[in-house]
């Protein structure tokens, strides 16, 4: 936003200043519990609060057993190899329905797109606690309840829709004439859309990637449902420390999925900004 004319009224510049605490204490309320939750990691005590010496800054309350733990124990490494081994195979999965769906979608020539959009986006509306319990009675009558792919599918069908409406956003700015032209030429529709539209969309896809890998990574409800021991992944194992025995684990683990979040926000904004600059819509 402009900085406030000269002229503007007291109302104007009310709303001005009034607009910016707004916004700010909505961005505290939001972040706040996130910034407790990593200096806490650190606690040399097994507490979830604050203790004297951590807040006289004394170097003997801080300590790095709960990361030692986290890397150590092997119920975490078992929960955070299967939470790597299933994400990015949902991921991929995702990826390639999620992208086929919208470019198809995008066609003009497609009937009730509007229906099979809302179908296909249907997982993000749906409450999770449905959606678990409608794939756990599906997957038992079918044998896939408790199996690694069963996870797998769970979380490529919530991991879909995010792709799907990246994607679709890119393609609004896609000039449909250089498929044309490719066509022409003479190159066939699978060549037309690696060399051509691929590389023009990418950024919505690999934005639409990072959103269904963070939602799969994040997942816990749909695993509990779909899911065995053997599949306990990361989010599981905060849930079962949580409920069992108030791991200060958890906050270690916490911290380090804080981390990953960031840099993977990073790299949406830098896919939007550089996807915003191939289309024009902002200054190099």
């Amino acid at each position: 936003m402009s900085a406030l004319p000269p002229y503007a009224s007291k109302g104007q510049i009310a709303w001005y200043y009034g607009f910016r605490v707004i916004c700010a204490l909505i961005f505290l309320f939001l972040i706040i519990p996130v910034l407790v939750i990593i200096p806490l990691s650190f606690n040399s005590q097994d507490f979830f609060t604050f203790t004297k010496e951590m807040l006289a800054f004394d170097p003997d309350g801080y300590s790095l057993k709960h990361y030692e733990d986290f890397f150590t124990n092997p119920d975490w490494q078992q929960a955070l190899v299967n939470s790597v081994q299933i994400a990015p195979m949902a991921t991929l999965m995702s990826t390639a329905l999620g992208t086929l769906a919208a470019i198809g979608l995008s066609q003009s020539h497609v009937p009730f797109r509007s229906a099979i959009m809302a179908v296909m986006i249907s997982p993000m509306i749906v409450p999770l606690i449905i959606s678990a319990a409608g794939m756990y009675f599906f997957y038992s009558r079918i044998g896939m309840q408790g199996t690694y792919w069963g996870v797998v599918l769970a979380h490529a069908a919530l991991g879909t829709p995010f792709v799907i409406i990246t994607v679709t956003a890119t393609l609004v700015g896609f000039d449909r004439s250089l498929v044309r032209a490719a066509a022409n030429l003479g190159a066939n529709p699978v060549t037309t859309f690696i060399k051509v539209q691929m590389p023009l969309i990418l950024p919505g896809v690999i934005s639409g990637a990072l959103f269904a890998f963070i939602t799969s990574f994040d997942e816990v409800v749909v695993v509990l449902f779909v899911g065995s021991a053997s599949q306990k992944t990361l989010p599981w194992q905060m849930f079962t420390g949580l409920r069992e025995q108030i791991s200060p684990t958890i906050l270690a683990v916490a911290t380090v999925l804080v981390t990953i979040s960031i840099i993977l926000l990073t790299t949406l904004e830098l896919l939007r900004r550089r996807s915003e600059r191939i289309r024009g819509l902002s200054p190099g």
